[in-house]
C-alpha cells in the first residue's frame, strides 16, 4: 500500500488566525503531525490571481502582508521558509506537458493565504514552499484539471494545499456579530458542499454556482473557492474525502481532504481534527470591531478576508 502525501483544502480565515487562540488555530497547529513530513509544499492561495497558471520561483520568498487595519503584531510576523524553485519548475513542466501555459514569477512571495496556515502547521519554516496562482476567469473545471495534472507531485513527497474559504461574502458578514450563529444561507450552502464532496459528485461541484443553494451569495466572486477544486483534482481517484475540522467565524467552514490518506502502519484511514457535520463557532479578531476589508493586492476591493473569512480545511 503506497503512502502519499495528502492534498488539503483549508479555509485560511482572517490573518489574525496566526495570533489568536481558538479551535481552528489549534487544529492547524497539529495538522502537520498527522502525516509524513513533506519534502516541499505547493500552496494554491486565493490571494494570487493571474490570467494563466503562474508559480513562484523565488529562492527566499518574502512574507506578504496583503491586508490593512490589523494589529501591528501581524505586520511584524515573517514566515522565512526557503523557496522551492525546483518544485515550481517541476509543476510548470507538468502543466506545460498537459497543454497549459505556465509562467514563473521570480519575485513572488507568500501571501497570507499561504503563510498563515503554514506558520501554524510548520512553525519551524524549514520546508521549501512555492505558490501557485488561481485563475478566477477560468472557473472550477480548469482548477480541477490543474489539480489532476499536479497529482503526481504527491508521489514525489509534495504536500499540495489549496487555501481559500468555504464561504466568502465580506459585505454580508459585516452585518453579523462575531458570536452570531450562521445564517441559513451559509449553513445550507455548507451542507450542500459537504454532501457533494462526500459523494464525489464532480459534475455537481463544478456546476456549484447553478446547483448549490445560495452559491452566489456565499461566493460573489469565485477566487476563494477555486483552491478547493484544485485540491479535489489532486486527490486520489476513487477515494472519498474526509472532513477534518469544522469552524465558524461567523461563516460555515470545514477542513477537508479530497480523497483518503492511508495510514500504512494501521492499514486504515487516518482522520485528523474535530470532524462533524455542524459548524463550530469560533471568534477571530476583536469582538464587535466592525472592521471592514481594505484594498488588497492593489485590487481596491473586498478580496482580502478582512477578518470576516471562515476557517477550516479539507484533505485528500
Amino acid at each position: 500500500m503506497s503512502k502519499r502525501i495528502p492534498a488539503l483544502f483549508v479555509s485560511h480565515g482572517a490573518p489574525t488566525l496566526a495570533l489568536e487562540p481558538g479551535p481552528t488555530r489549534g487544529f492547524l497547529a497539529q495538522l502537520g503531525s498527522g502525516f509524513d513530513r513533506p519534502k516541499a509544499i505547493l500552496s494554491i492561495s486565493a490571494h494570487w490571481e493571474t490570467p494563466s497558471p503562474a508559480l513562484s520561483s523565488a529562492t527566499h520568498p518574502e512574507t506578504i502582508h496583503d491586508f490593512h487595519g490589523f494589529p501591528e503584531a501581524l505586520y511584524a510576523m515573517r514566515y522565512a521558509a526557503p523557496g522551492a524553485p525546483e518544485l515550481a519548475a517541476r509543476a510548470a513542466q507538468l502543466l506545460t506537458a498537459a497543454g497549459m501555459q505556465a509562467n514563473a514569477a521570480a519575485e513572488r512571495g507568500l501571501d497570507h493565504g499561504a503563510w498563515v496556515p503554514l506558520m501554524l502547521m510548520y512553525p519551524e519554516a524549514d520546508i521549501p514552499v512555492t505558490q501557485l496562482a488561481v485563475q478566477s476567469a477560468l472557473g472550477p473545471a480548469h482548477h480541477w484539471r490543474v489539480g489532476e495534472i499536479l497529482r503526481p507531485l504527491r508521489e514525489e513527497g509534495v504536500l499540495i494545499i489549496g487555501s481559500g474559504s468555504v464561504t466568502h461574502n465580506l459585505r454580508e458578514f459585516g452585518r453579523h456579530r462575531y458570536d452570531s450563529p450562521p445564517p441559513s444561507w451559509v449553513s445550507e450552502f455548507n451542507d450542500w458542499l459537504h454532501g457533494a464532496l462526500l459523494s464525489s459528485d464532480q459534475s455537481a461541484l463544478i456546476d456549484y454556482r447553478a446547483l448549490a443553494p445560495h452559491a452566489l451569495r456565499n461566493h460573489p466572486t469565485e477566487e476563494h473557492l477555486l483552491p478547493l477544486f484544485a485540491a479535489a483534482g489532486a486527490g486520489t481517484p476513487g477515494s472519498l474525502p474526509q472532513r477534518l475540522h469544522a469552524g465558524y467565524i461567523p461563516t460555515a467552514s470545514s477542513a477537508w481532504t479530497p480523497g483518503v490518506s492511508i495510514d500504512a502502519a494501521s492499514g486504515g484511514t487516518r482522520i485528523l481534527g474535530a470532524g462533524g457535520r455542524q459548524p463550530v463557532r469560533q471568534i477571530v479578531g476583536p469582538r464587535g470591531s466592525g472592521r471592514r476589508c481594505g484594498p488588497c493586492n492593489g485590487l481596491g476591493s473586498d478580496r482580502c478576508c478582512g477578518g470576516r473569512g471562515c476557517s477550516g480545511g479539507y484533505r485528500s
